[in-house]
């Protein structure tokens, strides 16, 4: 049986606030080119419709990390899956994730990632659950800001189904 989904984000107000991200980044780094890392696969439809929408120029690349498995709460322990095919020295770096909510992924990121010594260095996430936080990490850039429900869409799944919605939504309980 499938699961009943209400509309937490609607796809019109995602498409408009990353049109604003864009934005905001793209005047900043004008001038200069940005390399976009992705963190999959969540990240992926934020990604590229960040990347559409910029005025700058775009590179990019992925890293595969697990905190989650099947469930829907995170084990606590982040393994790397998949590392960066390029060298990220001297670049202008924009980590690119679908959702912050412990921190503990992105706080294991930001570390590794800063240590390869890019130029400049940001976070950018679609969404933010600061309720959750059990690290202490914050985003430079949040698309929204959400309540502690387990959402799904733009890219987050549930046992890798609903990625595919356009917009962001609740399982209902």
């Amino acid at each position: 049986m499938a699961e009943k989904i209400s509309v937490l984000i609607s796809e019109d107000e995602v498409d408009k606030r990353i049109a604003q991200l864009a934005e905001q980044l793209s005047n900043e780094y004008e001038g200069k080119v940005v390399h976009f890392i992705g963190v999959l696969k969540g990240s992926v439809f934020f990604m590229c419709e960040l990347a559409k929408k910029m005025t700058v120029p775009v590179t990019m690349d992925f890293m595969s990390v697990s905190s989650y498995g099947n469930g829907t709460t995170s084990s606590g322990i982040v393994k790397l899956i998949k590392d960066l095919d390029e060298s990220i020295e001297g670049r202008e770096v924009i980590l690119i994730e679908d959702i912050m909510d412990s921190g503990r992924t992105l706080s294991y990121l930001v570390k590794i990632l800063k240590e390869r010594k890019p130029a400049s260095f940001k976070v950018v996430t679609l969404l933010d659950k600061p309720e959750r936080r059990v690290v202490e990490i914050e985003p430079d850039l949040t698309g929204f800001v959400i309540p502690d429900r387990f959402v799904v869409g733009y890219g987050l799944d549930c046992a890798q189904k609903y990625r595919n919605l356009p917009y962001i939504g609740v399982i209902a309980e």
